[in-house]
C-alpha cells in the first residue's frame, strides 16, 4: 500500500503516467465520473487552506466518491492532545484514503506509518507539498511542452517553502534544467536543497527576468516565522507588476502556488504569461489522477509502508519537526545524496 509524502516518492516515468492519466481525465471526464464510487476521502487540515483542501474534495467527488473532512483542528481530539499516530489510525477506520495538512515536518510520515489505508501529504510545515508540484508540473508542460532545458526562477520564501522545494526536487530530475533563487538573504534555499543542482543566488528579482523560462513567485510565510518584527520586515520584498514582467521572455510562464498576498499585482493577471490560475484547475486534474491511482493500487495491495531510518538515540533538534510534539516517537535518521545524516521527518542534519 503506497502513501505520498514526498514528490521523489515518484519515479519520472510515474510522474510522466500521472500527467498522461490527467490529460486523459480533462479530455473524458465522463469516463471517470464513477471510477471511485464507494470510496471515501478524508481531508485533514490542521493548518488553514482553500485550495488545497477543495481541490481534493472536488478531484473526489468528479471522481463519485465522497469525502469526510476536518478543516479546522481546534474541534478535532488534536485539541484535546491526541498523536498525529492515533489519529491516522482512527480515521482510516472510516474511509479509504487521507490527505493530511500540518504545520509540524514529517507528519504526514507519521500518519502512513500508522494508517492502514494511504496517505497523502498536502503540506507539512515548511517541509513539503507534493500535490501542488504535480499542479506545477502540469502546468508547466502544457505551457512550456516539456521540461528539459529550463531556466526556473524561485522568488520570495526560499527557506520555509515547502512548495518551492518540492519542486525543486521533482525538476532536477529532468535533464540541463537550471535554477535561479531569488530572495533575501534571510530567506534564501537551504544548504541541502542546493545539493547536485545547477543554481544560481541573486536578491534582484528584475536581474533575473530577462533569462527565465518560468518565473514561480511564493509568499513570504506569516506562519513560519517566530518574530513578527522579522516578517514584517521581509514581507515585501518582492511584488511583481507589468512594469517587472516586461523585462521577461515572451513565452515565460508565471506561477504561484497561492494564496498572493501583495507579492503578484492584480494588474498582472490580464497577461497573458499568467498561470497561476490555470495552476489551480490543473491540481484538480492531477489530484484526481493521484487518488484514482492510489485507490487502484491499494485494491491490489495491503501491505503497509515500513519505517524508515536508523534510530539512533540523538533527538531532532529542528523545533518544527513533528518528532517535538508526537508522543514517544524516536528520531529517525537517513544518510541521504549529500553524505549528511538527515532526519526522515523533517531533512534537517544530524548535528
Amino acid at each position: 500500500m503506497r502513501s505520498v509524502i514526498d514528490i521523489l516518492d515518484y519515479s519520472v516515468d510515474e510522474l510522466e503516467v500521472l500527467m498522461d492519466l490527467a490529460e486523459d481525465m480533462i479530455a473524458y471526464p465522463d469516463k471517470y465520473a464513477h471510477s471511485c464510487a464507494g470510496k471515501k476521502l478524508a481531508t485533514l487540515f490542521f493548518e488553514p487552506s482553500t485550495r488545497t483542501r477543495m481541490s481534493f474534495e472536488a478531484a473526489m467527488y468528479e471522481l463519485g466518491g465522497s469525502v469526510i473532512t476536518m478543516e479546522d483542528a481546534g474541534n478535532s481530539s488534536a485539541a484535546k492532545g491526541e498523536s498525529v499516530s492515533d489519529t491516522a489510525k482512527t480515521v482510516s477506520c472510516y474511509v479509504d484514503l487521507i490527505a493530511m495538512r500540518h504545520p509540524k515536518e514529517g507528519a504526514a510520515q507519521v500518519a502512513s506509518e500508522a494508517a492502514s489505508v494511504p496517505v497523502i501529504n498536502a503540506g507539512d510545515g515548511g517541509h513539503c507539498h507534493p500535490t501542488q508540484t504535480l499542479a506545477d508540473l502540469l502546468t508547466i508542460r502544457r505551457e512550456m511542452g516539456g521540461f528539459d532545458g529550463l531556466t526556473v526562477g524561485l522568488c520570495g520564501d526560499l527557506y520555509y517553502g515547502r512548495t518551492v522545494h518540492s519542486l525543486i526536487h521533482a525538476l532536477s530530475r529532468y535533464k540541463n534544467v537550471k535554477f535561479v533563487a531569488i530572495s533575501p538573504l534571510e530567506l534564501r534555499l537551504p544548504d541541502y536543497m542546493k545539493s547536485g543542482i545547477d543554481v544560481t543566488e541573486t536578491a534582484s528579482l528584475e536581474d533575473a527576468l530577462p533569462s527565465l523560462d518560468i518565473l514561480y513567485m511564493t509568499r513570504i510565510q506569516r506562519e513560519r516565522f517566530d518574530d513578527p518584527k522579522e516578517y514584517e520586515r521581509l514581507k515585501d520584498s518582492y511584488m511583481l507588476t507589468p512594469d517587472k514582467l516586461s523585462l521577461a521572455k515572451s513565452d515565460c510562464s508565471v506561477l504561484h502556488p497561492l494564496p498572493r498576498v501583495n507579492e503578484i499585482s492584480v494588474k498582472v493577471d490580464d497577461d497573458p504569461r499568467a498561470c497561476y490560475f490555470k495552476q489551480v484547475l490543473n491540481g484538480k486534474y492531477m489530484r484526481m489522477a493521484l487518488i484514482y491511482t492510489l485507490l487502484d493500487e491499494a485494491r491490489r495491495s495491503s501491505v503497509k509502508a515500513e519505517k524508515v531510518g536508523i534510530v539512533t538515540g540523538q533527538p531532532c533538534r529542528n523545533p518544527r519537526c513533528i518528532c517535538s510534539v508526537e508522543q514517544e516517537l524516536e528520531a529517525r535518521f537517513r544518510i541521504t545524496l549529500d553524505g549528511v545524516s538527515r532526519c526522515v521527518f523533517c531533512d534537517s542534519a544530524a548535528r
